[in-house]
């Protein structure tokens, strides 16, 4: 990767050429999702969007997403009309999963612009660990599977989150940052997870004077506050008129769902389902009550309320107090120290918190974690090795979401392909730490890996041969714990490289 070979165009090509090759495989629900909403974007008036529920998979993003599909809804047309009808629920002709697929790679573009932006903009002493974390991004696995398997536009999102993080890195680009971020959210309310880092943080760098945060620079508290006036006013002025905020909101926080996802998140509610698995066994001899009612609940998750047979309930509220709780520490830090490597790593850590203790998360989340890290994984060898198991831990936690024997060599070969090349090169490329490392961190991380090849040989072939269709849950719940552990372990430790730096 010296002198920043291959360049992120190089990488670019082949990479297109294998998410074309990819183009006939296995498609999530997902895709009928975004088939759904691009049919009643361009069918249907803007005012019946939120209400449209023929499909039980209803508008659920902000209004910049339905814009967004509506925009890719007047190519559409061209490419197969049957795939805007409403009614036409599960239309998969050949020209509308190629149109879908080639729009993720199209507006993938952004992804590529805003990892050039990042590259460039970084001090000439890191601009090598830049092109490094940048291509790593770029050929991630997450977004390969996400994105181009499973299907979904998490590739654009991501390019527009850090091309907001990337203008944030001069003053003169705070203004901008806070309107692109704002603009994000519009297009997917899963990033309000980082809002409180960039609160804090435009509200030290950008709205008080040089000298004292006493003293308020007053015209940018003005144009910051009009910019996103005007970007809120834009999204959702229309349904505002309409009188259908009430319904919006409805759709876009849905808390009927459970606490834990159908496959769990590597996250403290695995664990926690986890340890509420052992006890129902254990609880016979440890004389504690079940609820036999509940026993089969924390398999479910998906919708409903998630009940636990031996442990306590969790509520919404909980998760939110113990996310608010997680991420007022480093919030804290960063407005006593209002720097962009401190801004980044708050953006890491509230998205840590977020995943960790947030209702009802999705494992496909884990990236609002990795790429942001990603940017600051290379800053010293401390940094690295809090990495290392939240890069194995989080791409193997998204291997549930590919179960058909095609894509089985698909997403092990090329994710254990990316993490050799990748961890390696970061190896060389991290420079030593100023501050001592933490031996037991380090330990632990070289340990994680080491047990995650034996459990993927079971989990993915082993238990299989052994048990047949028997406990086919035990493989998902072994890779979501297993995980979670990893997940919590690169946190701990990202926290105490934040606080000790």
């Amino acid at each position: 990767m010296a002198d920043q070979y291959p360049t992120l165009l190089q990488c670019a090509v082949p990479a297109t050429a294998l998410k074309v090759l990819l183009w006939p495989a296995y498609r999530s629900t997902d895709f009928e999702v975004h088939r759904n909403w691009l049919a009643i974007t361009h069918s249907l008036p803007l005012k019946e969007w939120y209400y449209e529920k023929t499909s039980e998979w209803t508008l659920d993003y902000p209004p910049f997403f339905a814009y967004f599909e509506w925009l890719l809804s007047q190519a559409a047309q061209f490419a197969d009309r049957g795939m805007l009808e409403v009614k036409n629920l599960n239309h998969d002709s050949w020209q509308t999963v190629h149109f879908q697929r080639a729009t993720v790679i199209v507006t993938e573009l952004v992804l590529v612009y805003a990892l050039y932006f990042f590259v460039k903009s970084s001090p000439p002493g890191s601009k090598k660990q830049a092109h490094a974390a940048a291509l790593s991004i770029l050929l991630s696995p997450g977004l390969l599977i996400i994105d181009h398997i499973h299907f979904q536009y998490n590739g654009f999102l991501y390019g527009i989150l850090i091309l907001s993080i990337v203008l944030a890195r001069k003053p003169s680009g705070l203004l901008a940052s806070g309107i692109v971020f704002a603009a994000l959210l519009c297009l997917k309310h899963i990033y309000l997870y980082l809002a409180p880092a960039y609160f804090i943080y435009l509200l030290r760098a950008y709205c008080p004077g040089p000298r004292s945060i006493f003293t308020i620079r007053f015209a940018n508290c003005i144009k910051l506050g009009a910019g996103i006036a005007v970007v809120a006013g834009l999204a959702f002025g229309p349904f505002v008129y309409y009188d259908q905020i009430p319904q919006v909101f409805s759709r876009l926080f849905p808390f009927s769902r459970g606490l834990c996802h159908a496959y769990w998140a590597p996250n403290v509610w695995a664990l926690y389902s986890f340890s509420d698995r052992v006890l129902i066994y254990a609880a016979p001899y440890l004389k504690l009550p079940v609820n036999a009612e509940a026993v089969n609940s924390v398999t479910r998750g998906l919708v409903g309320d998630t009940s636990f047979a031996v442990l306590p309930n969790i509520s919404p509220r909980t998760t939110f107090v113990m996310t608010l709780a997680a991420q007022t520490p480093a919030l804290t830090k960063l407005f006593f120290r209002p720097t962009w490597d401190n801004f980044v790593a708050t953006l890491t850590l509230c998205a840590y918190a977020s995943f960790l203790f947030g209702w009802h998360v999705h494992e496909k989340a884990i990236l609002l974690v990795i790429i942001p890290f990603s940017l600051l994984a290379l800053k010293d060898r401390r940094h690295l090795g809090a990495f290392r198991p939240l890069a194995v831990s989080g791409h193997v936690s998204l291997f549930p979401l590919l179960f058909t024997a095609m894509e089985f060599p698909v997403k092990v070969v090329y994710t254990v392909v990316w993490l050799v090349v990748f961890l390696l090169a970061f190896d060389r490329l991290a420079p030593p730490s100023e501050k001592p490392r933490v031996f037991l961190l380090d330990r632990f991380s070289l340990l994680y890996i080491a047990v995650a090849i034996p459990l993927l040989v079971y989990c993915s072939l082993v238990h299989q041969l052994v048990f047949g269709a028997k406990y086919e849950f035990f493989p998902l719940m072994f890779v979501s714990s297993y995980s979670a552990i990893g997940v919590v372990g690169s946190w701990v430790g990202f926290l105490v490289v934040f606080f000790t730096s």
